[in-house]
C-alpha cells in the first residue's frame, strides 16, 4: 500500500465520549468544549485542537428527545398504575421533570456528538 491509500485509524472512542459527556475537549480532556450552553469553542484553550469542524446539527436534540421520552413514558406509566395521582399533579411533576432532564442532557449529548466526530475523524477532524 502507498501512503495515499492507507487509512488513518480512528482515535480511541470511549475516552473521547467520556470527555464529551463532561463537556471537555475530546483531545486533551482539560479545556472546555462549550463556551456557552451549546456553542462550541473554535479551538481548545489548552491543546489548541481545532473544534470548529463539528457538525452536530440536530443529533443532540434527537438523542435528548429519544432518551427523555422513553424515560418519562416509563415513569408516567409506573406513576399512574401505582399511585393514581391527580392529573394536575402528574402533569406538573412530569413537565418539570421533562424540562429539567432535557436541559441537563442536551449539552452533554452535544459534547458526545462532537467527541464522536472527533474520534471518527469526521467533517474535517482528520487533519
Amino acid at each position: 500500500m502507498t501512503d495515499t491509500t492507507m487509512q488513518i485509524e480512528d482515535r480511541p472512542l470511549k475516552p473521547a465520549l467520556a470527555k464529551g459527556w463532561k463537556r471537555k475537549c475530546p483531545s486533551c480532556g482539560d479545556g472546555p468544549l462549550l463556551r456557552s450552553y451549546l456553542k462550541v469553542h473554535d479551538t481548545c484553550a489548552v491543546c489548541r485542537e481545532e473544534l470548529h469542524h463539528h457538525r452536530a446539527d440536530d443529533g443532540p436534540a434527537y438523542l435528548t428527545i429519544l432518551v427523555v421520552g422513553h424515560l418519562m413514558a416509563f415513569a408516567m406509566h409506573i406513576a399512574f398504575v401505582q399511585f393514581r395521582p391527580d392529573p394536575l399533579i402528574m402533569f406538573t411533576l412530569f413537565s418539570v421533570g421533562c424540562v429539567a432532564l432535557s436541559l441537563y442532557l442536551l449539552p452533554r449529548f452535544k459534547g458526545m456528538v462532537v467527541a464522536w466526530q472527533w474520534a471518527k475523524r469526521m467533517h474535517g477532524f482528520d487533519k
